[in-house]
């Protein structure tokens, strides 16, 4: 895979930001509330379509190549044609933030009915979420438009870790803890497979060429605590992302326990 067109979506020169667009239209697409086009040259064009070949080319080629001219080339339509169902591609930005992020409908998918099992369930599922569409990195979504994949995943959440006896506050920020958390993860991984595509080396080969060096300086007395540090130490075996998401959980479950809510789980 070239670095243009790997699974990483490529590098973005600039960060877009969700919410930049029309808001009421915007809303008015996601919720199907608005006015619909008139019937055109291209009547197997819709929405949908426009959307599913946006994530298709962001998937691919990266964010930067999302643009009204490129998709519609992926349609097989002039770029006029798009303008009569979406205004243009910031608005086309918040409708495939909404199409990528839609809940699962299986209820298992969202634990085994504990808040802790929810919260751990949406942490795997937002990271595998970023690792099927590294674009979403670069995108800016402090101010996201909220349409039904949003609300629907978080009512689902919500009803799920509701028992956890926190105050509403609370709750959505145990929710954006986990987010902020995995984002976090997702672009070290991301980031990490980018650096490999780019630079012909694989992670393994990347820190074996240090090793000479660095051998050296730890001789030297000057890192003590380094040295002594087991073998094992940077095994690439050690899953860091699940012993961050397990502490963040066991810190919520202390809480609980204080607020008297649900009892600490195992």
């Amino acid at each position: 895979m070239t670095s243009g067109k790997s699974g990483t979506g490529g590098r973005t020169g600039a960060t877009e930001t969700s919410g930049s667009g029309d808001i009421v239209r915007t809303l008015e697409l996601l919720w199907d509330t608005g006015r619909r086009p008139s019937r055109g040259p291209k009547p197997g064009l819709t929405l949908d379509r426009i959307v599913e070949a946006a994530v298709r080319v962001a998937d691919t080629e990266g964010l930067d190549a999302v643009s009204m001219r490129r998709i519609a080339a992926e349609l097989g339509t002039g770029a006029m044609s798009l303008y009569r169902y979406v205004p243009g591609k910031a608005e086309l930005l918040d409708l495939m933030l909404d199409r990528v992020q839609r809940p699962s409908e299986n209820p298992a998918d969202l634990g085994d009915g504990t808040w802790r099992s929810a919260l751990e369930a949406l942490g795997r599922a937002t990271l595998a979420l970023y690792r099927r569409h590294p674009w979403l990195l670069h995108v800016n979504q402090a101010r996201p438009i909220l349409g039904p994949s949003a609300l629907d995943g978080m009512e689902k959440v919500l009803s799920r870790i509701k028992p956890m006896g926190l105050t509403d506050p609370e709750l959505v920020s145990a929710i954006i803890m986990v987010d902020s958390y995995v984002v976090g993860a997702a672009r070290t991984q991301v980031y990490q497979e980018e650096a490999e595509h780019r630079s012909g080396l694989t992670d393994a080969e990347f820190w074996q060429a240090q090793v000479p060096v660095l051998e050296k300086v730890m001789a030297t007395g000057r890192y003590p605590i380094m040295a002594s540090l087991a073998d094992d130490t940077w095994s690439a075996d050690f899953d860091h992302f699940e012993f961050g998401l397990q502490r963040i959980l066991d810190g919520l479950e202390v809480l609980v326990a204080q607020r008297g809510g649900a009892q600490p789980e195992t």
